[in-house]
């Protein structure tokens, strides 16, 4: 009985996925297409957010190419690719290290002081023009997964969305 109820929920969560989640505009299919046009590899991960900022709907899709590195797209409800960002595992990693002139705590410490709450998961990007950046999983008192992207050049707030799902795996 469990294992139907299972099945029927994940069976639910993907026709709901599979039907055109911006009311009119772009699926997430649409946008997986887009994506692979870009960047082969396999889906590692997606999530749908709502960014506070913009007030915008987007799917962010993770690839993982065939060197085993990790991209992540985000492709708005209309099937357009508006960022990619290459994932590094650490501030160390040269890349970041390059140019970035703000600490973990100090980027996160800003971070909390806008969206209180305790950060679940911190990553390490570089975004499309080389500029790295700390990205915080911060989770609210009342539950709200806020992603909340800070530039380790200048310690500034650059990014804020809600997640509103998430399939895959983070690791």
């Amino acid at each position: 009985m469990l294992r139907k109820i299972i099945l029927t929920a994940t069976s639910m969560v993907l026709g709901l996925i599979s039907i055109n989640a911006f009311a009119g505009h772009a699926t997430l299919e649409d946008c997986i297409k887009v994506v692979n046009g870009v960047k082969k590899g396999s889906i590692a991960r997606v999530e749908y957010h709502n960014f506070s900022n913009e007030g915008k709907p987007a799917y962010e899709i993770e690839i993982v190419d065939s060197q085993g590195i990790s991209w992540e797209f985000e492709c708005d409800k209309h099937g357009n690719i508006v960022e990619i960002e290459q994932e590094v595992d650490s501030a160390s990693d040269p890349l970041f290290k390059a140019r970035a002139k703000v600490s973990e705590a100090e980027a996160l410490a800003t971070a909390l002081k806008v969206y209180p709450g305790k950060n679940e998961k911190t990553e390490y990007e570089i975004e499309f023009d080389g500029e790295p950046s700390y990205e915080f999983n911060i989770e609210s008192k009342d539950g709200t997964e806020f992603n909340i992207e800070v530039s380790a050049e200048t310690g500034k707030i650059i990014e804020v969305s809600t997640e509103g799902w998430e399939i895959g795996t983070e690791e």
